[in-house]
């Protein structure tokens, strides 16, 4: 894959509108602000959920999420992914039918915003992956990625309010996913990979969010390694990182960062001088907090 396959397309007028209001001094100003469109997903003839996301990419976001679910295995062939723009609904087939009534009478709603949700089963499930103990994070490549991500043309960096995750290897952006919630993004990328079939032992997975539980848990059944946010963590986000042998890297802002488990891929290589400190300009839009 070549670096940034995939970045934010800020063409797509689709993505956001610039809408009028007035300022603190009562002056009139325009601003761009991102934009919300319903997705309703089919798995085969069945409806599953509606969405809300800023539009790009549905078909990868409907698979990521069906993979990230539970309702697709990674050995499942499916046969089509339909997406009708006229009335917002994708249909994802497969060949042999899903047990997906079972999966929703699980369904546990978790901290990521909207309608991001694990089902019970999936911790069982991640119990049985074993992530590579030969993948490696350099500390330089963590500051390249850093800063590649963060100076990257983006709609947070144009309007805000919106999520990103980054499927990295080495020092190389590979996938660059944004939405209004970070489980979107997140299963935007797992589509991406599933449907053409990307290796993941060797990648690292940057995420703008807090370092939840769910972000753990997608991370692990995507089977990568190395989970890095420029946000903060909670509790059971680092129980679960440590139990599965996940690398979870936080509050990851110029030269600082906390590893809170997985420590052993990490390689010190960088000279701490010679990184520069983040430039708030690409840290924050408009002073907004960061990304939850």
């Amino acid at each position: 894959m070549k670096e940034l396959e995939i970045r934010p397309n800020l063409e797509d007028t689709r993505l956001f509108a610039t809408v009028d209001g007035i300022d603190h001094e009562g002056k009139t100003v325009q601003t761009d602000v991102v934009s919300e469109r319903p997705l309703t997903l089919f798995l085969n003839a069945r409806e599953i959920v509606t969405m809300m996301t800023i539009g790009d990419h549905p078909e990868l976001l409907a698979v990521g999420y069906l993979f990230n679910q539970g309702m697709l295995k990674s050995d499942d062939e499916i046969t089509g992914v339909d997406y009708d723009d006229d009335i917002q609904t994708v249909v994802v087939r497969t060949a042999r039918e899903t047990d997906y009534e079972d999966k929703l009478k699980k369904k546990v709603q978790t901290s990521g915003c909207a309608q991001g949700t694990v089902f019970g089963d999936l911790m069982e499930e991640i119990e049985g992956i074993e992530l590579s103990k030969d993948a490696r994070l350099k500390t330089s490549w963590l500051y390249t990625l850093a800063h590649k991500i963060n100076t990257t043309p983006s709609l947070y960096l144009k309007a805000g309010a919106i999520h990103g995750s980054v499927l990295c290897e080495e020092d190389r952006p590979l996938l660059y996913m944004e939405d209004v919630g970070r489980h979107n993004a997140v299963d935007k990328v797992a589509g991406y990979m599933l449907l053409n079939g990307v290796e993941p032992s060797n990648k690292i997975f940057y995420t703008t969010g807090r370092l939840t539980s769910e972000m753990v848990l997608k991370t692990v059944k995507m089977r990568i390694p190395v989970l890095v946010s420029r946000s903060g963590f909670t509790a059971w986000g680092v129980e679960l990182a440590r139990q599965t042998g996940l690398t979870l890297i936080g509050r990851a802002r110029g030269r600082r960062f906390v590893a809170l488990s997985g420590a052993e891929r990490i390689v010190f290589d960088a000279d701490l001088g010679k990184v520069a400190e983040e430039d708030r300009r690409h840290a924050r839009k408009g002073g907004e907090p960061d990304r939850d």
